[in-house]
């Protein structure tokens, strides 16, 4: 090689450096500048086989225990699903978001098995949660009352 390409490629190599280091540079002052709440909060919670139980994103849907029937106006069935979410807070979401959904609230168990009952327009739900190993288990039943009568009235 000769005197003259050597100096031609230190040149180019210097070049490609100093461009890579210019585009590091840049990238990592744009990243400083995005705002908070650019970054991403984990899954959005969503709504499975039933348009009125919303369910957090972390669980996600086990297809061989579920099983839901579509009629004209209703949706029934159970909807299982397994994720690692703490029961607790896994509770208080349900409890939050069924009452946003107008679901009413009847009972609820709560323990290493927890059982959530709710009632709305003849229907009834009950979300059966169950820490099993590293996941958590949860099942969201909704079936149609069998008679118009309003669960207060047991009161």
């Amino acid at each position: 090689m000769t005197k003259h390409c050597k100096v031609i490629m230190s040149r180019i190599v210097l070049a490609v450096f100093l461009v890579g280091l210019t585009a590091c540079t840049i990238t990592k002052g744009e990243a400083q500048n995005k705002p908070a709440s650019a970054k991403p909060k984990g899954v959005a919670p969503r709504y499975h086989d039933f348009d009125d139980v919303l369910v957090p994103g972390e669980l996600k849907r086990d297809a061989k225990s579920s099983f839901t029937i579509n009629t004209p106006g209703s949706t029934t069935g159970v909807l299982a699903l397994k994720g690692r979410v703490d029961t607790s807070s896994l509770v208080v979401f349900f409890e939050n978001n069924m009452l946003k959904d107008n679901w009413e609230p009847v009972s609820a168990f709560k323990s290493s098995r927890t059982i959530l009952l709710y009632y709305k327009a003849n229907r009834w739900c009950i979300i059966h949660i169950e820490e099993s190993g590293f996941s958590t288990l949860t099942e969201v039943w909704v079936a149609p009352s069998m008679s118009k009568t309003n669960p207060r009235v047991f009161e």
